[in-house]
């Protein structure tokens, strides 16, 4: 594991690096960089064999770097918007999820089961939403990877749009943040865009984001009885991926299953810090950990977009996607800014 590993992050970290020096020199934030680079060394060279074990860790630097953020978010700021974080969460992930069900039913007749993957993926958290949903509702493989295929396409581009279209519209720090928070998909991009931005809207685009990947077994649930009850209870519709029931699915188990564990440690660490039980040196060699880690993770995010995967996505997920992101974007950009 060591002859396999270690060589792989020393290759992560160089990429790292070289994003990092890059971004000193064009006005480019570090972060897009590391994943533009990987993206290019993945597509034209590949990713070698000896550094595949460490390129698939990089959600877990990615888990560790939001860990330890945790010490550097003020936890006064957290609890004063606490309830309307709340509140914008829930309604961005319904009304997400509604658009795009909607949309894929009744404008562009795509399968319902696909349409639903679509809309989980969208509304909460990307792939891994997805993921989840289909095993609540027992979805085809091949539907699986149409879906997660279009949400990573989304993935790839957002990262890099929604910071060139928030400093293009003059957004501040906190409605970037609670913005991309609030609309882009998985978690890596949204970390990504929002410190490409600033530190702060890093911050509050992790909060938020973090707040909806949360709900994520509460939807899976949703999903399973709505489609539990819509399928006269026959064994071809109600068996899960894993070869049990939908009814089984629904539990506190599968919440708690489902739901992203690194929240906590973020939670935890957010409220040591902010008990003072950590000296100000030590938070701040908690933030310089999150930097490295960010850099490794990012490096492996770009690594593993392959366009090759992308280009097999039909163009219909792609506009039912693409048109339920510009609505809800668009109208939870004007609540936002309304309310900070």
């Amino acid at each position: 594991m060591k002859r396999t590993l270690f060589p792989g992050l020393a290759f992560l970290l160089v990429i790292g690096l070289t994003g990092r020096f890059t971004a000193s020199i064009i006005p480019v934030n570090h972060l897009i960089v590391t994943i533009g680079l990987g993206l290019v060394i993945g597509n034209l060279y590949g990713i070698p064999d000896w550094a595949r074990t460490a390129v698939g860790t990089h959600k877990l630097w990615l888990e560790l770097g939001i860990v330890v953020m945790g010490a550097s978010v003020a936890l006064n700021r957290v609890i004063a918007a606490g309830p309307t974080i709340l509140l914008l969460v829930v309604a961005t992930v319904a009304t997400t999820i509604i658009t795009v069900e909607v949309l894929a039913r009744t404008v562009f007749a795509i399968q319902e089961e696909t349409g639903s993957l679509l809309a989980a993926g969208s509304g909460v958290c990307g792939v891994s939403a997805v993921v989840a949903i289909a095993e609540s509702i027992a979805a085809d493989d091949s539907r699986i990877a149409y879906a997660a295929a279009t949400v990573l396409l989304f993935d790839a581009t957002t990262l890099f749009v929604y910071p060139f279209v928030g400093h293009v519209l003059g957004l501040s720090d906190t409605v970037f943040g609670i913005w991309a928070g609030l609309t882009m998909f998985s978690t890596g991009p949204v970390t990504a865009a929002g410190f490409a931005f600033s530190n702060t809207a890093g911050q509050w685009a992790l909060l938020v984001k973090l707040t909806r990947n949360a709900l994520i077994g509460l939807v899976a649930i949703a999903y399973a009885l709505y489609y539990a009850r819509r399928t006269d209870n026959t064994e071809s519709k109600t068996a899960t991926t894993d070869g049990g029931t939908v009814e089984s699915a629904v539990g506190w188990r599968f919440l708690w299953d489902t739901f992203p564990k690194f929240v906590l440690g973020f939670i935890a660490v957010m409220i040591v810090a902010n008990l003072g039980v950590l000296s100000s040196a030590q938070v701040a060699s908690l933030s310089n950990l999150s930097d490295w880690a960010f850099l490794i993770a990012f490096a492996g995010l770009g690594l593993e977009i392959q366009v090759s995967d992308l280009q097999s996505t039909g163009y219909m997920p792609i506009l039912v996607v693409l048109t339920g992101l510009v609505i809800v974007a668009t109208v939870m950009l004007f609540v936002v800014q309304a309310l900070f």
